[in-house]
Formats: structure tokens, sequence, C-alpha cells
């Protein structure tokens, strides 16, 4: 078992003979991958140490042992609890959130074919502001509306979280108001400053999305926070509250804001659509869409983004079912703080964050970006 000296200090990826051993617990895995800037640690049979950091899923060290079923059970076994491990034996899946005394962490542990993986998310628990994350200043506008609703989307990994975290903590520090969070598992813990910040979370404090934000209409919130509009009674609630005098703040899954549009509506069956675009032009406030891409010199990553702010062309969009639209609206709406995923790739680019490929294979218009490369 590595000592707790080893641990105290951040590891590279090739390290010397006496790491070369699997270790006692989980919790020195996360320590390792939270000092090295690692987003995820993966644990799996008949494969070593991974983690993915800046993006990239490599071997913790280079020359580790692989794991054996028996070590991963072993890990598995000694850190869930009594319910974790009979959901996993019931279910063959089980997940929830992992705190220790030096972090909080989303844990995923399953049974394959060839035994138990164990999957962590480390969770940043450092809350940064807008400022700190270089946010667009635009997007402060979005945090002083009373009612409607604001999305910020993207992949797995592509930093939600944070944005969405940040956008909160504006709202806590500049105003007065009832903030609940309903979240799967809570991430960052807010400190309530000018406003009362209250934090649930789903499967601990209450069964579901759709459950919580039912919950929270009775509980005189100002602003809500949604950690994932992932289903139809979710994505139904967070527009009723939008417009009923709540400003909800969720998350999707989607690349931009044309695709988060079309998947806001087609959730709904095809009777309740109308009545649902003309909701959702009326209650939308804006959509950021957001994706982390590996930075040129390997060193972090560097934050593209596409922000739509509700205009009245963008609202006529919406209820004409016309989002392919919403690019052209976009590009022309730069005065209003709108800017296309593309726009902010090129940028990247010309600063000499992101290389060409990068760029390239990211971009929606390939062949707008190859001109762009050429000038």
């Amino acid at each position: 078992m590595a000592n707790q000296a080893e641990l105290t200090e951040p590891l590279a990826v090739q390290e010397p003979e006496d790491h070369l051993h699997t270790l006692g617990h989980v919790d020195q895995y996360l320590q390792i991958g939270q000092q090295s800037d690692a987003s995820d640690i993966h644990l799996g049979v008949n494969a070593q140490p991974i983690w993915r950091r800046f993006g990239t899923l490599e071997p913790i060290w280079l020359d580790a042992p692989r794991l054996s079923a028996e070590d991963t059970e072993r890990l598995a076994m000694a850190f869930l609890n009594e319910a974790q491990k009979q959901q996993l034996n019931e279910r063959g899946d089980v997940d929830f959130a992992y705190a220790t005394s030096f972090g909080r962490f989303r844990a995923s542990v399953v049974r394959q074919r060839i035994g138990i993986d164990i999957v962590f998310r480390i969770i940043s628990t450092k809350l940064r502001t807008m400022d700190e994350l270089n946010l667009p200043q635009s997007l402060k506008l979005l945090t002083q509306y009373h009612n409607g609703l604001v999305l910020v989307t993207g992949a797995v990994g592509s930093g939600k979280s944070t944005t969405l975290a940040a956008l909160v903590e504006e709202v806590n520090r500049t105003r007065h108001d009832h903030i609940i969070t309903l979240e799967d598992p809570i991430e960052y813990l807010f400190e309530s400053k000018g406003c009362h910040v209250t934090q649930r979370e789903v499967h601990t404090h209450t069964a579901s999305f759709g459950a919580a934000l039912r919950g929270a209409l009775r509980e005189d919130p100002d602003v809500i926070m949604v950690g994932e509009m992932r289903d139809l009674e979710t994505i139904q609630l967070a527009i009723t509250a939008s417009e009923t005098g709540h400003l909800v703040l969720g998350t999707l899954h989607t690349a931009n804001a044309a695709r988060t549009l079309d998947r806001v509506l087609d959730v709904f069956p095809v009777d309740q659509r109308e009545q649902i675009r003309i909701m959702v032009s009326e209650s939308l406030r804006g959509i950021i869409s957001q994706q982390l891409v590996p930075k040129q010199d390997g060193k972090g990553r560097a934050l593209a983004i596409e922000i739509l702010v509700n205009t009245p062309a963008v609202a006529n969009t919406i209820r004409e079912s016309k989002t392919f639209m919403l690019p052209g609206i976009i590009q022309t709406g730069k005065k209003l703080g709108m800017k296309l995923m593309d726009d902010s790739l090129m940028e990247l680019y010309d600063a000499g964050m992101i290389s060409q490929e990068e760029a390239f294979a990211r971009a929606e218009q390939k062949a707008l970006m190859r001109q762009h490369f050429s000038h």
C-alpha cells in the first residue's frame, strides 16, 4: 500500500518502481487523480488503472499491472455500504455521490462480463465565479431575470456543471432571493450569501428530478437549478416553473442551440408541441452550449462556447418550428452577445490555443472553417 507521504505530491504519468502495484483503497487512486487534475478514474477488470486527464484517457502509470477481477471486487467491497452492495447484486449497477475527507466524487460501480468495473468522476469542489472562468460578460444579464428558462448544454464532461454553478453563484452574490438546487449528485457546495440556498440531492433527499421540482414549487423559490432535464416530466415542470415567475437554470446533453430546442420540443407528444413551442418562445431567456477542447500545448482544455439570447426573431423561429434558421440569427446577433460555436473555435485557433485539427473536427460548417484556415 502506498504510504501517506507518497500521496501528498501530484504524480506524473510515469512512476518509480515502488508504485507498480495495486493500491489498497479507492481513496488512494482518487487522491492521486485529484492532485493531478484528472476528471475521471477508471478501475476496470483486465485493465491498468486509467484516468481521463485534459480530455484524454490514459494509464495512470505506464508500467502498472492490469487489475484482476479479484482486485476490482476487493476495491468495490471496501467502499460500498450494505445498501449499495445489495443494489449491485440485485440490479448489476449502482450510482451515488461518494465523499471523502479530501473531496467529492460521482461513483458508478457495474457488473460486467468478466467482473466489476468502477468509474469515478472527480467533482471540482472549488466554486469559480463567472469572471474566473472568463465567461462573456453578456451572460451576467441572464442571471438578472426574475423568470424564464436558461439552458446550459453540451456533451458529458464539457464543463456544464461548472458554468451552471457560476451562474447560480452570480445570483447568490448579487440578489436577495431563495435558490433551490436539484442535482444528482450535489457537486458544488454553495454558501448562502445574498440569497438563501437550499440544495437537494436526487435519490438521497428526493426520489427524482420531477418529484423534487414539484416539491420546489411549494417552497417559495425565486431561482431553481435543475441539474439535468432528462425526461418529459422534468422538462414540462421546468417550463411551467419558468412561466409562473421563477428563473429556472437547467442542463441538457445537446451540442448547440438549435438541437437543444429540438430536443426540448421533441420530447412532447405531437398534439402538445404547438402549445409548448409558444410557451418556450415566451419563457426562454438564453442557451449556452459549450465544449472543452484540448489545448495545443497539452496543458489543459479551452472553453468553446455558443450563446443564443432570446429575441423577437428567435421567439418567432421557435413558434414556427424553424430552428434550422437559428445559426443565421445568432450570426447577425453579435451585438446582443450572441456567438456561434464555429466562431468561438476560430477565435481559439487564431489565438494559438487549439490546433487546426481540433478546430476542424469540431466545426459545424467545415467548408467555412477550411476557408478560414486558408486566409
